[in-house]
């Protein structure tokens, strides 16, 4: 489920210390402006073979083949997001929001010194990237028959303008110059893209369905020498009612950060 989250809220709550947070070295810098550069480029391409394909076919179905090749490529280099948390210094992390970069200077104070690339929860995170992944390779690669239904172009336009919002968000973070505009897109189209990317990704789940349980896709059978058994299309359905507890959470967290970030960036602009 790709959206935003909790892991780093308790950091947000405190990030009004005294203490100045320790930014990321030169290098890690450098690196991670490159890699939202790289995947804010990425995800325009995206958006840009969905026009261009609407355009020339006249028609939304059968979109997914005109961009599914940099689909796969950009939503799997998202991977790395993990090894950033892993090391954790600067702000990562899917659903994970913090105000540590929600604001060029008053927010980039935190309650202590962290180091590595970036401060996010590593579990979190890895679960962020890998539903979408899993989604991706999982389910719509190896499902070709779901990928003529509308719910695909539904998850894929919510993800794409996601993540040129996102990635463009950290780039301009990073580069200590981020324009209201961008901080104001990042905390209010989630609003409608959130549940428009979930409802299509549930979609895109259930209508796999019948073609996993009749093709048998994934699953292992009782007898084999390894006295093991699974069901991937039970597996599918634990997964959709996964979206049950997590999708509320979530999105309320994301409405709460809202009204933190957008609140002080008001007052902050009002105090100049």
């Amino acid at each position: 489920m790709a959206a935003p989250g909790s892991g780093g809220a308790g950091r947000a709550e405190n990030g009004y210390g005294s203490q100045r947070r320790k930014g990321p070295g030169a290098l890690a810098t450098t690196y991670l402006v490159i890699y939202n550069v790289v995947m804010t480029a990425g995800w325009l391409v995206i958006a840009v073979g969905i026009v261009r394909a609407y355009l020339t076919k006249g028609s939304y179905h059968s979109l997914y083949y005109s961009i599914e090749k940099p689909l796969k490529f950009f939503q799997t280099g998202a991977l790395l997001e993990i090894l950033h948390c892993a090391f954790g210094e600067m702000y990562c992390g899917y659903v994970t929001e913090t105000l540590s970069l929600a604001d060029n200077s008053e927010t980039t104070e935190n309650d202590g010194d962290i180091e590595g690339i970036v401060p996010s929860s590593v579990v979190l995170t890895a679960f962020q990237v890998m539903s979408r992944v899993f989604l991706t390779w999982a389910v719509t690669h190896s499902v070709k028959e779901v990928q003529n239904e509308d719910s695909v172009l539904l998850f894929v336009v919510a993800w794409t303008i996601t993540e040129i919002i996102r990635y463009s968000f950290y780039t301009f973070s990073l580069l200590n110059h981020l324009p209201y505009l961008i901080k104001w897109a990042r905390y209010t189209l989630f609003i409608v893209l959130y549940p428009m990317g979930v409802s299509g990704e549930l979609l895109t789940i259930y209508a796999a369905l019948p073609f996993v349980r009749q093709a048998g896709l994934y699953s292992i059978s009782l007898p084999n020498k390894y006295n093991f058994s699974f069901d991937y299309y039970t597996f599918l359905i634990l997964v959709m009612i996964s979206y049950i507890p997590i999708f509320p959470q979530l999105y309320f967290h994301m409405l709460h950060q809202r009204r933190k970030v957008l609140s002080h960036a008001e007052e902050h602009k009002k105090s100049e």
